[in-house]
């Protein structure tokens, strides 16, 4: 049986500068993955590209066996693709709760909001606030909720512990232990380590836009070389 999402050996460029070189990984279907590597390492390009954001020059990117390279962003999000970027991008003048509505008007099937607070407790203390007005870590499960909305056959999540207090890191982990326990797949990009690897039953290692390490979660603990070579930790 063929992966939920397959990557194989894509490559893609800003311009004439080449950032992914026959970059190929998969994600199974209810397992939690993550794409590790230094700054500039090419991480979050490859979630651009799974995306559409970025168009590969040449591979195959495919999602529960149909392809999506070539495709538009909003065409690859309804085939069930979700990417919670680095910088979050809520609507700052809209409340939460109508952050949540915007983002399931064209989805089918989607998640009610009474699901959203049963997973997002906090959100639904702040349902009335606008974006403006939250904090960081607010907007941050603000950014989840709203891809979660969608039902996403895969949630790609971009930095998402950046720049939180270890508190708030600590609950956001929490939630996605509790999505990944109830079968959400997830593609992680992140640059705590401690906290993908805490998260993640695989691992990608992805350096100068080439994956040079896939291992398991605790091989890769079993191996602190790769990780100083690797990651510099």
């Amino acid at each position: 049986m063929s992966a939920l999402l397959e990557v194989d050996r894509i490559n893609s460029c800003y311009g004439d500068s080449h950032v992914l070189f026959d970059l190929s990984l998969h994600v199974e279907r209810n397992e939690v993955v993550a794409l590790l590597g230094r700054n500039g390492a090419g991480k979050s390009t490859t979630l651009k590209t799974l995306m559409g954001i970025v168009h590969p020059r040449s591979g195959r990117i495919a999602l529960d066996g149909i392809p999506l390279e070539g495709l538009q962003p909003h065409a690859i999000a309804a085939l069930g693709l979700q990417l919670v970027p680095e910088e979050r991008r809520i609507f700052g003048s809209l409340t939460v709760e109508e952050n949540l509505i915007l983002a399931g008007l064209t989805a089918k099937p989607r998640w009610t909001l009474e699901r959203v607070w049963e997973t997002f407790p906090h959100l639904g203390q702040r349902r009335r606030s606008r974006g403006t007005e939250l904090s960081g870590g607010e907007q941050q499960m603000l950014a989840i909720a709203r891809a979660l909305v969608r039902e996403p056959k895969v949630l790609l999540l971009d930095e998402p512990f950046e720049g939180l207090a270890p508190i708030i890191v600590r609950d956001l982990l929490a939630i996605c232990r509790k999505l990944a326990t109830e079968g959400q797949t997830i593609l992680l990009v992140e640059q705590n380590i401690a906290a993908a690897m805490s998260l993640a039953d695989r691992i990608y290692v992805i350096n100068n836009g080439h994956i040079v390490e896939a291992l398991s979660t605790g091989a890769l603990r079993r191996r602190p070389d790769l990780l100083h070579a690797h990651l510099g930790v």
